[in-house]
């Protein structure tokens, strides 16, 4: 069975969306790699509980209003990517996991080192592009 896991577009009123380095750990997956904040579930979570849960630990911010926008069904696992309008400097967003934090505009993006195949889908968010699970679960 595919593991299940959620991540957030957090994006700003620039349409710059945050992302942050990976740490550069030969021991973890796509060290030194840039990602979208998120995580796996845990036994019982929902994908909502689930996300909020992830960015308290890893960037102290409460994302509960935010709203699905996406499934994903990868080789490897479920992806629920959710979607926040959210304002702050880079800087000032406490990290837990990862090297830095960064706002990037689309066509700075570093596409050939994104980690964990979301170069597909921040494509399709720059796209306008919404993708579905077998059950026609996303809505919005």
């Amino acid at each position: 069975m595919k593991h299940l896991g959620t991540s957030i577009i957090l994006k700003n009123p620039r349409n710059e969306v945050l992302l942050f380095l990976r740490d550069d750990k030969p021991e973890i997956p796509y060290p030194n790699l840039w990602d979208i904040p998120g995580g796996h579930f845990e036994a019982g979570e929902t994908p909502e509980a689930c996300i909020v849960r992830e960015m308290m630990e890893e960037i102290e911010t409460n994302v509960s209003a935010c709203r699905r926008h996406s499934i994903y069904d990868f080789p490897d696992r479920i992806e629920y990517i959710f979607l926040m309008d959210f304002e702050a400097a880079a800087e000032t967003i406490p990290l837990h996991e990862g090297q830095c934090l960064r706002w990037f505009a689309e066509e700075k993006i570093p596409w050939d080192n994104l980690a964990f195949g979301f170069e597909f889908v921040l494509r399709d968010y720059f796209a306008g592009r919404q993708r579905w699970d077998d059950d026609g679960e996303v809505q919005d």
